[in-house]
């Protein structure tokens, strides 16, 4: 009996595995943004085919979906790798479980003629944002170093924030949102965290995406100033 126990138990073990690699994969699209099936099985040292395997698992569960890549940087021979990108019902099983009592407790709030109130909290939460950001906001470096201190304080946050650049500027890419399902109800919380980084980084910022939208990624434009412009030529030309 002892030997059929162990045997079971074993069973049980290989039979969460693939469980547990499902997980990885949606954790890593969840924390890095849509990726493809080439640079997950790098990232995750899995063969192309088991990473196929898992990623069509996780599409017919609803966790992931197939869309074509926003832009090709290259063109080359053949169609571009599908991008994998998380749904909200799979973003759901990541956020926190309070999230239908917050939206809850909002709609009472705007319902009894609070609406203010509504606006007055998403103000306060941009508000304590900005009060962490501090240290940037003061500091006396450019608006490329202050970008990436900002996506290094959303990430302790939970937001799972990147930079990147992005024509004439920069782009904060947060591949997470704690909130979303709570934004997606109210979008003063969004607005407002657009205001908290445009009075961190000292400058105008555009947001272009948002989770809560039903986009992939919650993109935030930093165009580059004309003054940081002058000064990256001046450095230039001093070489």
């Amino acid at each position: 009996m002892a030997r059929k126990a162990e045997l079971r138990n074993t069973y049980v073990v290989k039979k969460n595995e693939p469980d547990k690699t499902r997980d990885q994969i949606a954790r890593t699209i969840l924390e890095n943004g849509p990726a493809t099936a080439v640079v997950l099985a790098k990232k995750l040292a899995i063969t192309p085919a088991g990473i196929r395997r898992h990623l069509d698992s996780l599409i017919s569960e609803g966790v992931l979906t197939a869309r074509d890549p926003y832009q090709a940087s290259e063109r080359g021979r053949g169609r571009p790798s599908k991008v994998f990108v998380m749904t909200d019902a799979g973003r759901e099983k990541f956020e926190h479980s309070y999230d239908d009592l917050a939206v809850a407790a909002l709609k009472f709030m705007s319902s009894k003629n609070g609406e203010h109130l509504v606006n007055e909290f998403a103000m306060s939460r941009a508000e304590e944002l900005t009060r962490k950001g501090a240290s940037i906001k003061s500091s006396n470096k450019s608006t490329l170093e202050k970008t990436k201190l900002l996506a290094k304080l959303l990430t302790k946050e939970g937001y799972s924030a990147t930079t990147d650049k992005l024509g004439n500027g920069d782009e904060i890419c947060q591949h997470h949102c704690p909130i979303a399902h709570v934004a997606s109800e109210f979008p003063q919380l969004c607005e407002a965290e657009t205001k908290a980084f445009s009075e961190i980084l000292g400058t105008h910022v555009q947001r272009l995406a948002t989770i809560a939208h039903g986009d992939g990624v919650c993109t935030t434009f930093i165009p580059t100033s004309v003054s940081q412009k002058t000064k990256t030529k001046v450095k230039e030309g001093a070489r």
